[in-house]
This record gives structure tokens, sequence and C-alpha cells, in this order.
């Protein structure tokens, strides 16, 4: 598996601290209220985990699954609910956490539908920012580390529902994925 990464783009040394760096920021933004976070399946769970892992405060999880990728590595725009929340997020401080935010589309989608919900407030946690893909903006209050355009895997990241378990951030080779998807592009952030 490691020999189908080109290199290592942020290593697991650099992710646990920004993971910390982040924990500190939420606690502080969020003393005094009760915290949901909604991990986006299936992507986030590894970043989600160990951000509430290194928060020293009552959190509670509920998890979205939504689909807008199909068999690609490139975002067709619309999106397929796989799984939705278990409660009700009305009146409560929702923190929605994300993989990776590429073209927007998907989160932006996710988003108004949570606010049609009615939390007391929704704001988005975000490992990977891939800007230059960015095709709709959105408001990301936690971000990890910003990327560039390039096909990312690991820390939850996949390519065809593998790497995820890699303690980094790494560029997956174009040779894996090129031979793979007649269309493939520059992406990995299918849930």
């Amino acid at each position: 598996m490691i020999d189908d990464v080109e290199h290592i783009l942020i290593s697991e040394q650099e992710i646990q601290q920004r993971v910390q760096e982040l924990a500190g920021q939420i606690e502080a933004d969020y003393a005094g209220k009760d915290l949901l976070m909604v991990g986006l399946l299936k992507g986030a769970v590894t970043f989600m985990v160990d951000l509430a892992r290194a928060m020293d405060r009552p959190v509670a999880v509920d998890f979205m699954a939504v689909s807008s990728y199909g068999a690609s590595t490139e975002s067709s725009g619309v999106v397929r609910f796989l799984k939705d929340l278990d409660e009700s997020i009305e009146g409560k401080h929702v923190l929605v956490i994300e993989d990776i935010v590429d073209s927007g589309l998907t989160l932006q989608y996710i988003l108004e539908i949570l606010r049609q919900r009615k939390p007391a407030s929704l704001r988005v946690c975000v490992l990977l920012d891939k800007k230059e893909r960015r095709q709709v903006d959105i408001p990301m209050h936690y971000v990890g580390f910003t990327v560039p355009d390039a096909f990312v895997v690991g820390y939850g990241l996949d390519f065809d529902q593998i790497y995820r378990n890699l303690p980094f951030v790494g560029v997956l080779k174009p040779e894996i994925y090129e031979s793979t998807l007649p269309d493939a592009s520059s992406s990995a952030e299918a849930g």
C-alpha cells in the first residue's frame, strides 16, 4: 500500500499536532455550550475520533453519509443521502467534521439541509482544504491544512475504499488511479 504513495504530503506527527491545536480552539469557542459533532462518512471518521479524543470536554457525535461521486473521482454535483442523522439538531450547536473540501458543492448542499433543521449554530471543521478546486464559497471555521490540487489518500481519505488506514496524508501515484478510472482527475474527496 505504501508503495502506491508518490510522497507523504503531511506526516502523522504534523496531523496529530494540528488536531491538538484545533481541539483547543474548538474547546475555547464552545466553552459552556453543548457540542454535537457531525462526521461525514466515511472519510471524516479518523479525523473526528482523534479530534474528539483530544478534547477535555463532553461531546456528542452523529454521522451522515452522502454520495456525489459514484465510481468517479470527481463530484457529479448530484448528492444522494446514504445515512441521515439519528437525532434532531434543532437548537443544538453543530460542528460538521469533513475530511477534505474540494469543489465545495457537496458540503454546500449538506449545510443547506442542516440549516433548515434549525440548529443553534452551524460550523465546519475540515482536515484538508483544496482551495484551488473550489467552485462555491464555503464558510470553514477550522481548517487543518491547505493542500495543493493532488490526489491525496490516507488518514481517512481513500481511493476505491482503500488507503484510509495510512497514518499520514500522501499523494497517490497517478498510475494507480489513471489505470482504474478513465475520467480520473486530481481529487479524492468522496467520503
